[in-house]
């Protein structure tokens, strides 16, 4: 599929929540009982109309006169000859002729109109998809990786999902965010979701099968770009790295430290969920190390106390001789407080 394939569906912020089927169901509805009404008249009346066939008019009769009378075709050859039955006509089939045609029309200039909108929404907001982050996957680790990036500041418009799930990806659009339906495993579901043009990729899937060939597929179509990926189980870890994810969290290995830290001492636990949790008590940042700033790794902690030193691609600890001095073009990872 090329980019911007229609057949790959996207769900845009501001579309519409409810399916399309529901209002065309209802039109269909209304249609055919335009058609039972006309032909319920019909054979109430049957006596004021004549049939050249036989003289009579049956229940099927009247619903053949029914059909080609509301949709205007008309053979003529099931016809009113009664005053009243021309009367009945005038008055109450042929507005229901008109409702009908208005039902047709409308019904496919309003299709072909969404139909129009949808594309231009959907070219435009390929236009801007460019230093966005991909999440692959909208479960509780997508979500929780959302709303982390969006109290660091991202906007939400510069965040795409991709999810299988209608309902993970209707989630997303009332957030705010562009959800792709799909496989995150696919070339040509990255590709709609702009992986390309993509700075950052978030791998959050269930499984880690489907977590490695996503990530294998993301690194092959974008050589440059940060990929974080979440595992199960530790032993899948390598196989991520060997796929080219730039960093890779063991989510049960994760909790299963912090368990083992909450046992005997609780408190540290709490301390780890402050740091992990953004926008609140207490932050872990990193940021650039200025001309300025350069010197004794002590004057730093001014602006919170430093936990590393990032060097080259390599962590240096607080403790390490190496990050006794601070040079331009380093960067720290330090501490920050939210006041009460």
């Amino acid at each position: 599929m090329a980019l911007g394939d229609p057949r790959v569906p996207v769900q845009l912020p501001g579309s519409p929540a409810t399916s399309a089927l529901r209002p065309f169901a209802l039109r269909v509805a209304l249609a055919i009982g335009l058609i039972v009404f006309v032909a319920l008249l019909c054979f109430i009346g049957r006596d004021g109309y004549t049939d050249p066939e036989d003289g009579e008019v049956g229940l099927l009769d009247a619903f053949y006169y029914a059909t080609v009378s509301i949709t205007t075709t008309g053979y003529g050859d099931i016809r009113p000859v009664t005053e009243g039955a021309r009367l009945v006509t005038t008055l109450l089939v042929t507005p229901a002729r008109i409702l009908f045609l208005i039902l047709l029309v409308g019904t496919t200039i309003e299709i072909l109109a969404e139909r129009s909108r949808e594309a231009f929404r959907r070219s435009r907001w390929r236009r801007t998809l460019k230093d966005h982050v991909i999440i692959c996957g909208y479960g509780t680790k997508g979500r929780s990786a959302v709303r982390t990036l969006c109290g660091k500041g991202v906007d939400p418009s510069e965040i795409t999902v991709i999810d299988e799930r209608a309902e993970a990806r209707a989630r997303a659009a009332s957030q705010g965010i562009a959800a792709v339906a799909g496989s995150a495993t696919s070339t040509e579901v990255l590709r709609e979701a702009g992986v390309e043009e993509a700075r950052s990729i978030v791998v959050a899937l269930d499984r880690d099968d489907a977590a490695v060939l996503a990530t294998l597929t993301a690194r092959e179509l974008n050589p440059g770009a940060t990929i974080v990926a979440a595992v199960r189980e530790e032993e899948n870890v390598h196989l991520l790295t060997q796929s080219g994810a730039t960093s890779v969290i063991t989510s049960s290995g994760a909790a299963g430290r912090l368990l083992g830290h909450a046992v005997d001492e609780p408190r540290i636990t709490q301390v780890l969920e402050d740091l992990i949790a953004v926008g609140a008590g207490l932050d872990v940042v990193e940021r650039e190390v200025r001309q300025g700033d350069a010197g004794p790794l002590r004057d730093l902690h001014e602006s919170g106390p430093v936990l590393g030193v990032i060097r080259g691609g390599e962590l240096l600890r607080f403790d390490d001789p190496r990050a006794a001095e601070v040079h331009p073009g380093d960067r720290v990872v330090c501490l920050r407080s939210h006041p009460r």
